[in-house]
């Protein structure tokens, strides 16, 4: 009897714990690209193609699904924090995305988004072009799925400030990161 006892608290524990875990949903929301494979080399096309660097500055393609409910925009980031600065390198921000988008082409725009000034100076996608010697730099593709529409922010707004409004209005993100070196 006393070990029949103890094999139905076993059991009952079991199922508390699995149907926990049953209730715990993964994060649905992914990014993925046709031009960047994760945590390998990224191709000539997405390097910068100035400052001693001679690739194509070509934004990478990226997708997107499963955004969470609640999602009225997207945003994107390409940051790289192993620049030798204390905010890392900022390469790319675009704001604004309709929620109604789930992908930007390689080179592309995105009708209706903003594309905020990078560490280059620019309103655009600046490639990878880490200083010669510096190592194996990582360059984080982080899409956002928003709760607001428009972000309060105008083309000339600091890297760092549309970084901290994306993430208070964060209602997931997902990352892929390619890698380059400059030898």
């Amino acid at each position: 009897m006393r070990k029949l006892l103890i094999l139905g608290c076993f059991v009952a524990v079991l199922i508390i714990i699995l149907g926990g875990f049953l209730m715990i949903k993964p994060n649905e929301f992914q990014v993925t690209s046709t031009d960047i494979e994760p945590d390998k080399l990224l191709a000539e096309a997405q390097v910068y193609n100035a400052h001693g660097c001679t690739g194509g500055n070509i934004s990478p393609e990226l997708s997107w699904s499963g955004a969470p409910e609640g999602t009225q925009s997207f945003a994107i980031i390409c940051h790289d924090p192993d620049a030798p600065r204390a905010t890392g390198w900022y390469h790319w921000l675009v704001v604004n995305i309709p929620a109604t988008v789930s992908e930007v082409k390689a080179g592309g725009k995105i009708a209706g988004a903003l594309e905020t000034i990078t560490d280059f100076g620019q309103n655009a996608y600046g490639g990878a072009c880490p200083p010669v010697g510096h190592g194996i730099h990582h360059y984080n593709f982080t899409v956002y799925a928003l709760d607001t529409a428009t972000l309060a922010v105008d083309g000339q707004t600091p890297p760092t400030e549309v970084e901290q409004l994306v993430k208070s209005h964060a209602l997931a993100q997902s990352t892929i990161t390619g890698l380059y070196e400059r030898k």
